[in-house]
């Protein structure tokens, strides 16, 4: 990432982050190597459920023929309640990299990720081909990806769903909210969560609305978080090729040495 900082990227620039509460020191670090700063304004926190009844249905879960983790979240609240190795039956799958990581930390060595880090990528994947009538685990979190579990059970397969963490909405403080007002521009959005985004947009006031479509360039980690951006009125959209922190870094650098991009 250091390699990137040249003397073509304007300084006093802005990241904004929406990940989740305590998750923002690999983008922190990313922005200030390239010489800007970053306000992070966490539309929620993550909060690991647990209980018999989460257990019960992670177990079947991870019984099936396909698993599927939706995040590093998931495999973590997962790890905190079954040994991983032991459960694993066949194939586990991943929507990005960052999961897949967090499965092979756990010592699960049959991972599949897409190289297209999005929802549609998992669901191109081989493994995935024929899953008529076959049982699929998808380890995740109420709301999130609904077309991963929506476009499996249209080509036929049973989801075994077991939510095993939560999305824990949080008010953004207005003190962050003015801090971003007073921060340098240009300001980069960077967005790997549809509902993220929808989340924080909704906290925003109609003016606070206005200026972010107008000084801010989203970098978007799938084309389909481009399109949600552009709908909301914002006219710079980047494309990142996904919502790994190097990819964002290589995608904040694309809109800095060429801020007309869309």
């Amino acid at each position: 990432m250091t390699s990137m900082a040249n003397h073509t990227i304007p300084t006093g620039w802005t990241l904004i982050s929406l990940r989740p509460q305590g998750q923002h020191a690999g983008l922190r670090l990313a922005a200030a190597r390239l010489g800007g700063a970053t306000v992070a304004l966490s539309p929620w926190r993550l909060q690991r459920l647990r209980g018999a009844a989460v257990e019960q249905r992670l177990n079947r879960a991870l019984s099936c023929a396909r698993v599927v983790f939706t995040s590093p979240a998931a495999v973590a609240a997962a790890a905190a309640l079954q040994h991983l190795p032991a459960a694993q039956r066949g194939p586990w799958l991943t929507v990005g990299e960052g999961t897949a990581r967090a499965l092979h930390a756990q010592g699960i060595t049959d991972v599949h990720a897409p190289q297209r880090m999005d929802s549609e990528g998992l669901l191109g994947l081989p493994v995935l081909a024929d899953v008529r009538g076959t049982d699929i685990g998808l380890v995740t979190a109420p709301g999130g990806r609904g077309l991963i579990a929506a476009q499996l059970e249209a080509a036929g397969a049973r989801i075994i769903r077991a939510d095993v963490y939560q999305r824990v909405p949080l008010v953004i403080p207005r003190r962050k909210l003015a801090r971003l007002a007073r921060s340098g521009t240009p300001w980069l959005l960077a967005v790997s969560s549809g509902e993220a985004l929808q989340r924080f947009w909704q906290q925003l006031p109609p003016g606070g609305q206005q200026r972010l479509c107008e000084q801010a360039i989203v970098l978007a980690a799938s084309e389909r978080l481009a399109e949600q951006a552009r709908a909301l009125g914002f006219a710079s959209v980047v494309r990142s090729e996904g919502p790994a922190v190097t990819q964002m870094t290589a995608a904040a650098h694309a809109a800095l040495t060429a801020p007309a991009a869309t």
